[in-house]
């Protein structure tokens, strides 16, 4: 215990050796799943594989509305576009007239991939590690088991080998059937694969690498060492989107071809668990059940802080750093926390530099002004720490099956009863009651930040609320039951039957599916005389139920994967629905004219023209309330006055590399926070001391007697 007590904190939790190093500590409740860029695409991968991987295009980290720049590429691509015949069109050309697109992306020469097992060589310049037997692997269970590492240049045919690997017939990329609507051959290549898969496995040949550079595809085309184009079917203006995201993240074949060896899958030896990029950070440490580690990119191409921004960020002292090489962290240690509590006391204690705020410390992060102002808790201000608020680019919705005999149809009584329900239920309560504030109420499915989105009277969804005195006022309850009524449900009960309306909600455990939650939206239902019945189940079962349309209501959400309109409005497009076709949207929504204004939009360019028809499309939603609106959700997190350079902005993932660290000012703030208290141990001897001291008196008396 005494030699525990040696260092300047007893409570530390890291090793001693990482002491007043350049290290960001951070924290992850949930374990990643697949860290292989053509499988990922959830956040907690993203956590790590943006700062791992870099695709050719990328987020300014300071502007708003979010915009895309360049990052492996030299520039931003070049687009050009052909009608039928083969013939260039001018920009701004008729989406209808434009046949194929083209997109031509110049890289940077001399980027370098990380130090990696896959490029070392011998003295002859041979891959030193092919054709690795049981016993050459006997001892390796992670890339820093092999002693030595080679790299080389990044390269035009890397970024198409990975486009490539979006059809492998084993990987199953989630972005497939999407990106084979777009790119040209794609579905061809990952039908000749599944073919060729099929008879590898007859002649028991399964299993084995597939060299995609064997497999010609139309689609894409290397022009030149540093050159390659991507071919698209029509025109797809949000593709640039999709060239900022690790789907499109250069995969080098020696690292696909390294991992393939026999033996390597059962010791965790995969591109799946051990990536391999060109960014800043390469993953040192892969322990996803307790602690993975991210550090410095030796071979990293250099990129300088910022120097533009949005209105505040001087002030906010996010231009500090302008022109300064990045990444400014050497190390990122991420330690997993499964309970809410444990991470929040750490990160009191200084050990973690930043946090969320759960609904169980809200209260002692935050304090509420009067007319819904946020501040800092006086606890927080007196700590230094720092709030950071943004409204997130998600929706958060309770949807109807439309397919669904009661609640479903383009019938006027259904569509009552979905309005009633709407107007019901009181979002502003449950983002007061259960989000402690939290969220803004939804009038559509596209978040504030997004381009469509109106604020004001102009935004309000006119069959949810009023707007009275400068702001919107949720319809009463009075208005839901003449809805209701009108619906053929007077009193909750059907007019021709006289059988009490019930209706149910499926939901996960979580979230909605607590008792607290399901005791309020049991209340919200009541007012109308209507009856819930709240089915929770597991989520694979819940995602089952909705993949077959067998839920009524159900309640769900969505994160943008990109700053546009359409990748919220194709949420209710009709080729979209679950049950006919297995896409996004799972109210299995249908509306002609929707469907047909959604076509349009999603070609068009921002402008006036787009925003009437998004305006319009708009209109329709709230009209056959196919969903009960939610909220936006509001982020709010917090970080130690030692963390410089950190900016909300959830579509932005590659954030590592901008962030700083005042070590120094870290590491006497912890000492300060966690000195230990000596005089309950002091108290404790002297209690030690006094109840021994009786029986040491009685002894030694007795002796004497005895002597």
């Amino acid at each position: 215990m005494l030699a525990a007590g040696c260092g300047q904190v007893w409570n530390d939790p890291y090793p001693a050796a990482e002491q007043g190093r350049n290290i960001l500590y951070t924290a992850f409740t949930q374990r990643p799943k697949h860290l292989d860029p053509v499988q990922s695409y959830s956040e907690d991968e993203a956590t790590f594989l943006y700062q791992i991987y870099e695709p050719p295009l990328q987020y300014h980290y300071l502007k708003r509305p979010f915009q895309l720049i360049a990052a492996a590429a030299e520039a931003m691509p070049r687009l050009r576009q052909f009608d039928a015949a083969g013939r260039p069109l001018p920009p701004g050309a008729d989406p209808a007239s434009i046949a194929r697109s083209e997109y031509e992306i110049r890289i940077r020469p001399g980027i370098r991939y990380q130090p990696h097992p896959a490029f070392a060589t011998d003295d002859k310049g041979r891959p030193r590690y092919l054709a690795l037997t049981a016993q050459d692997l006997a001892d390796k269970r992670g890339v820093g088991d092999f002693p030595a590492t080679g790299s080389r240049e990044l390269t035009a045919d890397d970024y198409v080998y990975q486009i490539k690997r979006l059809a492998h017939p084993r990987l199953h990329s989630p972005v497939l059937e999407l990106m084979g609507d777009y790119i040209v051959g794609l579905k061809d290549l990952h039908a000749r694969l599944l073919a060729d898969e099929k008879k590898r496995s007859e002649k028991g040949e399964g299993g084995r690498w597939i060299d995609l550079r064997d497999y010609p595809m139309s689609g894409v085309e290397v022009v030149d060492r540093y050159t390659y184009r991507v071919h698209i079917k029509g025109t797809y203006p949000q593709f640039p989107y999709w060239l900022a995201m690790p789907f499109f993240a250069p995969v080098p074949v020696e690292a696909d071809r390294f991992f393939a060896q026999p033996g390597m899958a059962e010791r965790n030896l995969t591109l799946d668990w051990w990536p391999v990029g060109t960014g800043p950070y390469m993953l040192q440490e892969n322990n996803p059940n307790a602690r993975m580690v991210l550090v410095r990119n030796p071979n990293f191409r250099g990129e300088t802080y910022p120097c533009e921004g949005e209105a505040g960020d001087r002030e906010a002292g996010l231009l500090a750093d302008c022109g300064k090489a990045i990444p400014f962290v050497d190390k990122v240690v991420f330690t997993r926390e499964k309970e809410s509590i444990p991470y929040w006391n750490k990160f009191l204690q200084g050990y973690y530099d930043a946090s969320g705020v759960s609904s169980d410390n809200f209260d002692q992060a935050v304090q509420m002004g009067g007319q819904g102002d946020v501040s800092l808790s006086e606890e927080m201000a007196d700590k230094g720490i720092k709030l950071n608020t943004s409204v997130a680019p998600s929706v958060m919705y309770m949807g109807f099956n439309m397919l669904d005999p009661v609640v479903g149809g383009v019938s006027e009584r259904a569509r009552k009863l979905r309005l009633a329900i709407s107007i019901a239920i009181d979002q502003e309560e449950f983002i007061s009651v259960f989000q402690n504030g939290r969220g803004v109420p939804a009038m559509h499915p596209i978040p504030p930040g997004i381009a469509g989105y109106r604020a004001d009277e102009a935004g309000i969804n006119p069959h949810v609320y009023d707007w009275v005195d400068g702001k919107p006022r949720r319809k009463s309850v009075d208005e839901a039951r003449r809805l209701l009524a009108e619906a053929g449900y007077p009193g909750g009960r059907d007019a021709k039957t006289g059988e009490p309306l019930v209706v149910n909600l499926d939901t996960t455990g979580g979230g909605m599916g607590d008792k607290s939650t399901v005791d309020w939206l049991t209340k919200q239902f009541r007012k109308l005389d209507m009856q819930l019945v709240v089915r929770a189940t597991d989520y694979n079962r819940f995602q089952d139920k909705i993949r077959k349309g067998n839920a009524q209501l159900f309640y769900w959400g969505w994160n943008a994967d990109y700053p546009d309109p359409e990748n919220f409005l194709f949420l209710l497009y009709g080729a979209q629905s679950k049950v006919k076709n297995q896409g996004e949207n799972a109210a299995n929504y249908e509306n002609a004219e929707y469907d047909r204004l959604f076509e349009r939009m999603k070609a068009m360019p921002d402008g006036p023209e787009r925003q009437a028809i998004i305006e319009r499309m708009l209109a329709i939603l709230q009209h056959d309330a196919p969903w009960v609106w939610g909220f936006y959700e509001k982020a709010y997190t917090l970080q130690h006055g030692w963390l410089y350079n950190r900016k909300p902005g959830k579509i932005i993932r590659n954030t590592m590399k901008y962030q700083r660290v005042d070590v120094a000012a870290r590491d006497t703030l912890r000492a300060e926070w966690n000195r230990p208290l000596l005089w309950p141990l002091a108290l404790v001897a002297l209690l030690g001391v006094a109840a021994v001291a009786p029986a040491v008196v009685h002894y030694r008396r007795r002796e004497r007697q005895t002597a």
